[in-house]
């Protein structure tokens, strides 16, 4: 068995309406709140106002004499301009907490915010683990799509906005203090928001299933994530108010994302990442794109680790069938979505597949892949997916 430290940093309360528990759940962080009226900065895109759920949750602090700002001006892939932003309204507003509301770039930004705030320098200089020079404000995640498992994560992925490279600040200071998992709020995804993120979340279950990093803990939140995640995913297109769906989704996303915490991705990321870049390609479009390609590239060594984890959708799943079956299931759920399942569909030319495979090789999650990558087997994963 593989050593792990596992220091689980956030309380996860789940449930219909629980979103309705704000301020107590705010209040309970009181040691490190400062005397007086509390401040708290909420950081949320404009399509989380526009939803209501930024009114709802500020709603209950205002009534609960919380003093509250927002912030607003960041978009999908937050970067570092954004964050700085979003920095001088805290240095104006000088908040005792932070609340994440809304899918993976809100958590990030609001991530992002509390490095620089409460450490000082640039996001840059948090890029890698364990950077943080002190604490770090007490921070709520709220998410309101399942996809990132952001939640349960102590690492920001903040784009540089010159290069556009992404990178992944992480610190155990960094952690969210409360995960607050309502799925009510995740019934006004619009259905291309409920696909891309759905698949993110599936993503992530099987990447950490078979990383280098994988352990018994790891896997168990993987196996998990993966079984209510790959029964819900095509009902809560066809039936977006089922609840009880969506809260399947809500809850793998989340145990995903402790996955991710507990081990690593791999390949996926690591080859969709350029085509996010290069192309702007919505990330769960582009890690959906390249995940069956990994499988199959992966599944030539660890077929018996794919068959463990479909076992937990298609209990008597054979070994040696195992790695074609969840590629297929994958690109299943892809065309379920109307999601690009090739380059072509995409517009994007094979002439760039050279940049792809230059970019890839440098990304971080790659060193995580089960076999290692190379200039060959790179190529030949975009070379597939043609």
């Amino acid at each position: 068995m593989q050593p792990f430290d596992l220091h689980p940093r956030t309380r996860i309360v789940f449930g219909p309406n629980v979103s309705n528990q704000i301020n107590g759940l705010a209040r309970s962080l009181g040691g490190v709140l400062s005397s007086g009226r509390p401040r708290v900065l909420v950081v949320c895109d404009p399509g989380i106002v526009a939803a209501g759920h930024f009114d709802r949750i500020t709603g209950l602090l205002r009534e609960s004499d919380w003093e509250v700002q927002s912030f607003h001006d960041f978009a999908e892939n937050p970067t570092s301009e954004m964050v700085d932003a979003g920095v001088s309204v805290a240095a104006d507003f000088q908040p005792d907490l932070l609340i994440g509301l809304g899918g993976g770039s809100s958590m990030d930004c609001s991530k992002g915010i509390n490095f620089v705030y409460s450490c000082g320098g640039r996001i840059h200089d948090y890029h890698g683990v364990g950077k943080a020079t002190a604490e770090m404000l007490p921070m709520i995640a709220i998410p309101t799509t399942a996809g990132t498992g952001s939640e349960a994560q102590s690492f920001a992925l903040i784009s540089d906005a010159e290069t556009h490279v992404k990178m992944a600040c992480g610190d155990p200071k960094a952690a969210c203090r409360i995960a607050l998992l309502d799925p009510t709020f995740t019934l006004t995804q619009p259905r291309g928001v409920t696909a891309l993120t759905g698949i993110d979340a599936i993503s992530h279950a099987v990447e950490t299933y078979v990383s280098k990093k994988r352990n018994v803990m790891s896997t168990t939140y993987s196996r998990r994530a993966f079984g209510l995640l790959a029964r819900s995913f095509v009902r809560v297109l066809q039936v977006p108010d089922d609840l009880e769906a969506r809260s399947a989704m809500q809850l793998g996303a989340c145990l995903a994302g402790m996955a991710i915490e507990t081990s690593m991705l791999g390949a996926a990321h690591a080859t969709a990442n350029p085509l996010t870049a290069r192309h702007d390609v919505v990330h769960g479009q582009a890690v959906g794109l390249m995940l069956p390609a990994v499988v199959r590239f992966n599944g030539t060594v660890h077929a018996d680790w794919y068959a463990e984890l479909l076992r937990e959708l298609e209990p008597c799943s054979e070994v040696s069938e195992a790695p074609t079956r969840l590629a297929e299931l994958i690109e299943e759920w892809m065309r379920a979505a109307d999601l690009a399942t090739t380059l072509d569909d995409l517009s994007i030319p094979t002439s760039d597949i050279g940049l792809f495979v230059e970019d890839a090789l440098k990304q971080w999650t790659g060193t995580f892949n089960p076999i290692e990558l190379d200039e060959d087997s790179t190529r030949a994963l975009y070379r597939e997916v043609v």
